[in-house]
């Protein structure tokens, strides 16, 4: 249905053009995005399938025990892969880091972006974790740390190469306590 309709559409407007051509560079404009239009349809970059988005629909709700609602915005060409990398990633107790770190790290950058929806199930997720109060105040604290030195580095124009040089020759900070 979606294929059929891009190609009425392109088809209309290839007529269109060829009737009021006045000059070559109109019909140079028009044949181009006749042929753009034309590789997107053969090349599948369409929207998903109704078969996929609704699989990661059931996949969502088995998941979460619901689909929220801003799921559901999200473009249907997007969906599904977005979805199976925050499953593969966020929600994998697969992955080299364990939960807590992952949860704590997202929250550090979303207070960072900032993004306060981000930051409420960053926050949460690390409770559920196991993250405690403290340890969710400190990678606030470390991510606003980061934050004003890389301030400081660019505010005052630290030449990069110098500032590795400098370092590259500083013995390791000693180990914490």
């Amino acid at each position: 249905m979606f294929n059929f309709a891009v190609y009425e559409f392109i088809s209309s407007a290839h007529r269109s053009v060829l009737r009021s051509c006045r000059s070559r560079r109109i019909f140079t404009r028009a044949a181009a995005s006749a042929v753009v239009y034309a590789v997107l349809l053969l090349s599948g970059l369409t929207v998903a399938g109704r078969a996929e988005v609704e699989a990661t629909y059931k996949d969502v709700e088995q998941t979460l025990g619901k689909v929220p609602g801003f799921l559901r915005r999200v473009p249907k060409a997007a969906l599904p892969g977005a979805w199976a990398e925050v499953k593969a990633l966020q929600f994998s107790n697969e992955t080299v880091l364990p939960p807590k770190v992952k949860a704590l790290i997202s929250l550090a950058v979303s207070a960072q972006i900032p993004c306060q929806h981000c930051i409420w199930e960053d926050t949460e997720s690390a409770k559920q974790a196991g993250a405690t109060q403290e340890e969710i105040g400190e990678a606030v604290a470390i991510a606003a740390l980061a934050r004003h030195w890389s301030t400081m580095f660019n505010g005052l124009q630290v030449d990069f190469e110098t500032f590795k040089k400098e370092l590259g020759d500083a013995p390791a900070a000693p180990p914490a306590k």
